[in-house]
């Protein structure tokens, strides 16, 4: 019986591995890997046949061996505001969902790392879905040639709909390390999409040791979801910093822009949950934590979910927070909220997931007690009555 031999995708492959594969496993030249990229990813083409100016031969021999498969759409919405969402259907029945957020001079493309997210950040949508796995980097990028194509008629050069790309989507990106460092490279790749290191953010809950290896090997831009200023208050609202506190994952931030060449500072992403991290004295204590560490500071308000617990602060909250951190030096913004209406907003990407945490039956369970993690914190102590 003949064993049919699995095609290679060649959608996640960047410039470096696409140069291996045409010289090691076809006995091809190394330009030829430039030219298939550029049909790929800048003219959307999932097509050998349409690539006219690779000869026929090699055509031929691509079918045999390789593909190119994105994920695929089953389902997608645009907002009032111009946002897009896609839910985007992963091999074994799960899906990721991806946004594209427009904006006055720029079009930002949140993108999706994992199936579900294993950190369980109480206020995450995505969290309480619990986890499946990690996405391959044709599934990553995949996202990113999707939304592009959207756009566009496929095989024409495209227009540049997407200027910014954040790894903000579901999962932890820093936990899905080496596919998603080769697709960030691909975004930026000059043959490919050309992004900017400057508009390619990882955006990380603060996975330490791994921050420290972002640095070895790429350059962009980094966000830290901080959420609160103390300890105490974010071992409850982002678990993994029992494992790593503010202090060591600022001590590791700043180890990654003291190797930047340029004038690059972190982005703080701090999302407002009303009287749980929104008081004037945990914006003082914010102040003085972040005194060391060069950013600016992204405030979010809290996008509801079911059963979450949490409620969005006041506009005046938001704004005293704000007015004391600009009064200490930061560059702060509210961040407006966009795609609320297909819940398409931060911390609200739900997708679908195959649990494999069982996080999604507990969070259930829990709810029904009346017992969701916001509760539970409530009922310790209100930290930001005034």
């Amino acid at each position: 019986m003949t064993q049919t031999t699995q095609k290679i995708n060649l959608l996640g492959m960047g410039l470096s591995s696409l140069e291996r594969f045409f010289t090691e496993e076809l006995g091809e030249k190394r330009f030829r890997a430039i030219q298939v990229l550029k049909w790929i990813h800048q003219r959307g083409v999932d097509n050998f046949d349409d690539m006219t100016d690779v000869s026929m031969a090699l055509r031929d021999k691509l079918k045999l061996v390789a593909e190119i498969v994105p994920p695929e759409v089953t389902f997608k919405q645009y907002s009032i505001d111009g946002t897009r969402k896609w839910v985007m259907k992963m091999p074994g029945g799960n899906a990721v969902e991806t946004v594209y957020i427009p904006e006055e001079g720029r079009g930002t493309l949140c993108v999706s790392s994992q199936i579900g997210c294993a950190l369980d950040c109480s206020f995450c949508s995505t969290g309480k879905q619990g986890f499946n796995r990690d996405l391959s980097s044709a599934e990553i990028i995949g996202q990113l040639w999707v939304a592009a194509r959207s756009w566009d008629e496929p095989g024409k050069k495209r227009d540049r709909h997407v200027t910014n790309v954040v790894m903000m989507g579901m999962g932890e990106p820093l936990l899905n390390f080496d596919n998603v460092v080769e697709s960030m490279g691909l975004m930026m790749e000059d043959n490919a999409y050309g992004l900017s290191k400057r508009r390619v953010t990882l955006s990380t809950s603060g996975v330490v040791p791994r921050i420290y290896d972002l640095a070895e090997v790429s350059d962009v831009s980094l966000a830290l979801s901080l959420h609160a200023p103390n300890d105490a208050l974010r071992n409850e609202l982002v678990p993994i910093n029992r494992k790593y506190g503010i202090a060591e994952t600022l001590k590791a931030v700043n180890a990654y822009f003291e190797r930047l060449p340029d004038k690059r500072v972190c982005t703080i992403e701090y999302t407002m949950m009303n009287h749980i991290n929104d008081s004037e004295e945990l914006a003082t204590e914010l102040a003085a934590v972040l005194r060391d560490t060069p950013c600016k500071i992204n405030l979010i308000p809290f996008n509801p979910f079911p059963n979450s617990g949490y409620e969005r602060p006041s506009n005046n909250r938001m704004h005293r927070f704000k007015d004391i951190l600009q009064q200490a030096g930061y560059n702060v913004t509210i961040r407006k909220t966009r795609g609320d209406d297909i819940d398409a907003a931060c911390g609200q990407l739900i997708g679908q997931v195959s649990d494999k945490t069982r996080r999604s039956e507990r969070f259930i369970e829990a709810v029904e007690l009346g017992q969701t993690a916001a509760t539970v914190a409530t009922k310790r102590t209100d930290r930001s009555a005034v």
